[in-house]
């Protein structure tokens, strides 16, 4: 039990140098229950493999960015409920361009995509949330999600871009009912978002490489909603048999530097909530996003928040309770005063095991000259690859992503293959996230190309 405790990149899947040092443990214990082992040797050795264990180096086994598409094409300047539902696929909205992923795949070596979709076209009002979906759209994401885990090799994070609401998204992030609010009686319940969760996880229950991303910033609303929302889903993923990875949101847009604070909206702190989270599996991290300008909210040109300070008490809080986290949405402006902001947080992702992944915010195939974030509203392109400033220059794929981000991707460390995990490919680890080790099994899973 010590040894299984004390680090999640030696247990179970028993990674890296700690494989060889547990298996010397290991025969160890088998001779010292034959009385051939001297106590004090047998002793000296639980000690020493219990500090390498601990000091083993923190990785990052998933990197790449977050593609934004699908939620497009339903804002209304006047609020119209139901503006641009369903739209038109290829015209309002679209999920990825392939030439992109091949790109980051190919030359930038990177094997996470976070695919952003709509509720309100996944499940139309007209049914309500739930396990009946729009057919037509399932095969539009399903599609993308196949390009990117099965032609490509690559793991993708579904990410439901809904604010934990449902039913208006024409000014979104404001707009819709929050789920589970049971003081309205528009809005879907708790046990509708299950329903949601346990049809789609039903639906790739054999696809190895994709993570169930839970939901997009849930924000001004109870915590203790968010908990039980969250819970619906991790519950109803696991009852369809699906092992793989599942990524949680807090409260607050699932701020880390906001993750121990307490105020109006963000109340109770997710630090005071979700530790009761639990997973059956063991396979949970907490969805994270961190911008690095001067009120995190990632619509300003400076950076001036180092996530190293800004993070740390998260840090603590996962460390504390023996979880992960992935940071799912972080950015930076054009020009170079943001590099060392940009260097920080990835640098700081990679020396804490707490940290094991990230994508970027954001590239798209519908975001032209405009910026995803962090511009004041300048058009400095985005990081899809050829994306162009609106005055011709270069956009951000090229002077942030190529200039500040790649030079940091760890490509030695990013897996390839296995299903999805807070061990990075390799399936869950029985101290994380709440629950029990998970059974993996025989089952067949629908395997993506190998990595060479």
């Amino acid at each position: 039990m010590l040894i299984y405790m004390a680090s999640s990149s030696c247990s179970f899947a028993f990674f890296g140098s700690c494989s060889l040092s547990l298996s010397i443990l290991l025969s160890l214990l088998k001779r010292r229950i034959s009385n051939k082992v001297n106590p004090k040797m047998l002793s000296k050795t639980l000690t020493a493999v219990a500090l390498l264990a601990g000091n083993a180096a923190a990785k990052i086994f998933y990197a790449g960015v977050a593609e934004s598409g699908g939620e497009f094409g339903v804002y209304s300047p006047t609020a119209e409920v139901g503006f641009g539902l369903p739209g038109t696929f290829g015209v309002d909205y679209k999920f990825i361009d392939e030439a992109g992923i091949d790109v980051y795949v190919d030359q930038n070596k990177v094997n996470l995509f976070r695919v952003a979709f709509l509720l309100e076209r996944l499940c139309p009002v007209e049914t309500g949330l739930g396990a009946t979906f729009s057919e037509t759209h399932f095969s539009e994401i399903e599609d993308a999600v196949n390009y990117i885990t099965l032609t490509k090799g690559a793991y993708c994070i579904l990410d439901p871009h809904n604010y934990m609401r449902y039913n208006d998204p024409s000014q979104q992030p404001m707009t819709g009912s929050i789920i589970g609010d049971t003081s309205d009686p528009t809005a879907a319940t708790t046990e509708q978002f299950g329903a949601f969760w346990g049809e789609l996880a039903r639906r790739f229950v054999d696809n190895e490489k994709v993570i169930f991303g839970l939901m997009n910033e849930p924000h001004d609303m109870d915590t203790n909603l968010v908990l039980a929302n969250d819970q619906a889903a991790v519950d109803a993923i696991r009852a369809t048999g699906a092992l793989q990875l599942i990524i949680a949101p807090g409260n607050g847009w699932t701020g880390g530097h906001a993750w121990t604070e307490d105020y109006p909206g963000n109340s109770p702190a997710s630090s005071e909530v979700m530790h009761q989270l639990s997973d059956p599996a063991s396979n949970l991290a907490f969805d994270i996003h961190e911008y690095l300008d001067t009120d995190f909210s990632g619509t300003h040109s400076s950076c001036e928040n180092l996530a190293s300070t800004a993070l740390a008490p998260l840090t603590a809080w996962l460390k504390e309770h023996n979880f992960k986290a992935m940071i799912t949405e972080f950015g930076a402006s054009n020009g170079t005063q943001c590099a060392s902001y940009v260097s920080d947080i990835l640098n700081y992702m990679a020396d804490n095991e707490e940290y094991i992944g990230w994508t970027a915010w954001a590239a798209g195939p519908f975001w032209g000259p405009n910026s995803p974030c962090c511009t004041d509203s300048k058009q400095f392109g985005s990081l899809e690859p050829g994306s162009k400033a609106a005055d011709g220059g270069e956009g951000l794929y090229d002077t942030v992503w190529l200039e500040e981000m790649q030079p940091l991707v760890p490509t030695a460390d990013l897996v390839w293959s296995g299903i999805s995990s807070v061990n990075g490919g390799g399936g869950g680890n029985g101290t994380v996230g709440n629950g029990t080790s998970p059974n993996l099994g025989r089952r067949g899973v629908r395997r993506g190309p190998v990595r060479l």
